[in-house]
């Protein structure tokens, strides 16, 4: 299967004008022969939005989420992207999943990070999905998520292949280590592949450390952002091409707990 991740701008913009340029990414992602495009954390409508992510996810996370679900069958492409959706009266920061043809797959971060997170959203408590997607199975993490070893580890045990990762990282030097680090670590020790979609530049809140990322399950990186440049990652996921490493480092097989 080929993906496409994209590290997009943080510029203020409408979330029509996100969607718009997401369906221009989309088109990008199919002539590039990708099967699946993903996007950053709260790709709609912002992450450094503030209490204006409220409004929007009441007012029209879920019109949001049927425009980007016809994206999908338009197109033929599988999308991935952070969106904020009211659920049970609360706000959540969620990851959407519309494959061509197929009903929504939403996951809600469970791992909030910090006090703007935890003004704005109500923290998940279903653990994520793991779905069929291009004949692998692919599950979904939000951002501080994959940095707890146990949620790549829970998804790896029931199956994943691809852990699928919209995220906003704000820049500093730690947030450099997770990207550069911590992301080809949880790959490898899970023997997974793991497409990081991050922000760069910044908004009126916050800026981001960029380093966007597809790592296979030897640790390596198929594709890398820099810093600061908005960029479309594209890889080839292929898990069979990497067997020498599973044979190499079979954790999921040998673990005792």
């Amino acid at each position: 299967m080929k993906v496409a991740a994209f590290q997009l701008a943080a510029s203020g913009e409408t979330s029509s004008a996100r969607l718009a340029a997401i369906a221009a990414h989309v088109a990008d992602a199919k002539q590039a022969g990708a099967t699946l495009a993903v996007f950053p954390e709260l790709a709609i409508p912002g992450y450094g939005a503030g209490e204006a992510i409220k409004d929007a996810a009441r007012e029209q996370g879920d019109e949001h989420l049927t425009v980007l679900a016809r994206l999908a069958d338009q197109s033929g492409v599988a999308i991935v992207a952070g969106i904020a959706l009211e659920r049970q009266g609360s706000i959540v920061n969620a990851a959407a999943l519309l494959r061509p043809g197929e009903k929504p797959v939403v996951y809600a971060k469970r791992q909030l990070y910090g006090t703007y997170e935890k003004a704005l959203f109500r923290a998940g408590d279903i653990p994520p999905p793991v779905v069929e997607l291009g004949g692998l199975k692919a599950g979904l993490l939000v951002c501080f998520d994959v940095e707890f070893p146990e949620h790549v580890r829970d998804l790896a045990k029931r199956g994943a292949d691809i852990v699928l990762v919209p995220t906003a990282l704000p820049r500093s030097p730690a947030a450099r280590f997770v990207a550069r680090n911590v992301i080809p670590v949880r790959a490898f020790e899970n023997q997974v592949f793991v497409v990081y979609a991050d922000w760069c530049g910044a908004d009126a809140r916050f800026a981001y450390q960029g380093l966007s990322s597809i790592a296979a399950p030897d640790g390596s990186r198929l594709a890398e952002a820099n810093e600061s440049d908005p960029a479309m990652l594209v890889a080839d996921l292929d898990p069979g091409a990497f067997s020498a490493s599973k044979e190499q480092n079979p954790y999921l097989e040998v673990r005792v707990v």
